[in-house]
């Protein structure tokens, strides 16, 4: 039964619910409503001019209204008296096709009627910086190899614990918290979930984690490559794929005897034809998944101080190692090493599954596996693709991928490439400081 949100309110001490939605770009959108208001907010959703955020549309369209999904409600842990709950973008009463939240419901809703339920962990690396966001905010955390560094950590303990304390609390299951790769580099794991679920988690996880940084005087940040020379922040998507969802689920349709290199490592063959769906349209994939121009700053870097990028640049998979694009670390499940931090929470999900029903649907060879160290030995592999060198390369195999586009839906793959084009263009008509620097005297 769907959860009263004035109800709610009365048993929860809540007194503003913050009613949210996220754009194109991946910007956080809300209106804070009191909790007197939320019974007609919950019927008719709250208003928005859409051309005020990042979405395709005009000063001249009507309200677009956020109805909110009272099962993704959260009160905020840090600010009891209010709550947080996940819009779905409304107009005309009819679903806001280009709204990502709307777009990756759609895609749930095709796949659970091929009797696929998409579960998906994430793995969201932050940077804790000081609050002009120009340097890690940790003066003394300078080694040269600082993962796991435990006196790190430490010194940011209060951070991490009271992030970690929250999802505790709220129940997400938190299971491992380290310091990472990069001087001032953190991650924070919990456990898989439904891909809306788990999409509402990442979109809520990077709203606390930048509250609770604010509180202690630090900026967090999810940026790829906020840094130079140290290793980008990675969002490592964990996916399988089961029967039913949720507590429902008793097998997962990824496990089991599969045919050749992908049965070795533990995949059924719908396991295999999914990762080939992955495999097929990676390189438009990086589009959706690496959607800055700062991405692919992290994508093909060079090696960093630590000795490595952690972070794929060629369309590759292997088994249990960490150097390609997707990696089988175990039986029934994989994980796609090539998103980024600035990956939009509700886009990774929504174009996973698109890319992976497409492989079911077509029985795609996800192709030779590699157990080769790509960083030492990548010159050996013969015929795969590169990733993306910019983004605007990524945007070009995106609009050359009509299947791709079509299954995350063609309204919402025009707004897309036209709004990515336009900040495309604005990056490029940017006279930046490195031009002054090489090319004043020229």
């Amino acid at each position: 039964m769907a959860i009263d949100l004035a109800e709610y309110a009365k048993k929860n001490g809540v007194k503003y619910f913050m009613i949210s939605f996220t754009d194109l770009f991946g910007g956080q959108r809300a209106k804070l409503v009191p909790a007197q208001a939320i019974a007609d907010m919950q019927e008719d959703g709250a208003g928005f001019a859409g051309f005020a955020t990042w979405l395709d549309m005009t000063p001249a369209h009507p309200d677009m209204l956020a109805v909110p999904d009272p099962s993704s409600v959260i009160q905020l842990p840090w600010k009891p008296e209010v709550a947080w709950v996940a819009g779905n973008c409304v107009m005309e009463d009819e679903d806001v096709a280009q709204a990502p939240r709307n777009v990756l419901r759609r895609l749930i809703d095709e796949a659970a009627a091929e009797g696929l339920h998409v579960k998906t962990g994430i793995e969201a690396e932050y940077f804790l910086l000081t609050p002009d966001g120009r340097e890690i905010s940790d003066e003394y955390d300078t080694a040269e190899k600082p993962c796991y560094d435990q006196q790190a950590v430490m010194r940011r303990y209060d951070v991490v614990r009271e992030i970690c304390d929250y999802m505790l609390e709220l129940g997400w299951g938190p299971y491992q918290n380290d310091h990472e790769d990069a001087n001032g580099q953190f991650e924070m794991n919990w456990e898989f979930d439904d891909v809306l679920k788990t999409a509402d988690k990442h979109s809520f996880f990077k709203f606390m984690t930048k509250s609770v940084a604010e509180k202690h005087g630090f900026r967090a940040t999810f940026m790829p490559k906020p840094i130079e020379g140290l290793t980008g922040n990675g969002c490592h998507a964990h996916i399988s794929v089961w029967d039913a969802p949720g507590a429902d689920s008793k097998v997962n349709v990824f496990a089991g005897e599969g045919e050749g290199q992908t049965g070795e490592v533990g995949l059924s063959e719908r396991g295999k034809h999914f990762l080939g769906g992955i495999m097929k349209h990676a390189s438009a994939l990086a589009a959706i998944t690496n959607p800055t121009v700062n991405s692919y700053k992290r994508i093909n870097a060079p090696r960093t101080m630590s000795g490595a990028t952690w972070a794929p640049n060629t369309v590759t998979w292997t088994g249990n190692n960490r150097t390609h694009m997707v990696r089988v670390p175990g039986p029934g499940r994989f994980e796609l090493r090539l998103p980024d931090g600035a990956a939009n929470p509700y886009l990774l999900q929504a174009v996973i599954i698109a890319a992976g029903l497409d492989g079911i649907r077509t029985k795609a060879d996800p192709g030779k596996r590699h157990d080769i160290d790509m960083y030492a030995e990548g010159h050996k592999v013969r015929g795969a693709p590169k990733l993306p060198l910019n983004l605007l390369d990524a945007l070009r195999e995106y609009d050359k991928d009509k299947g791709l586009k079509a299954a995350m839906g063609d309204e919402f793959s025009a707004a897309y490439l036209k709004m990515k084009m336009q900040e495309w263009n604005s990056y490029v008509s940017h006279f930046s400081e490195w031009e002054r620097a090489n090319t004043l005297d020229i």
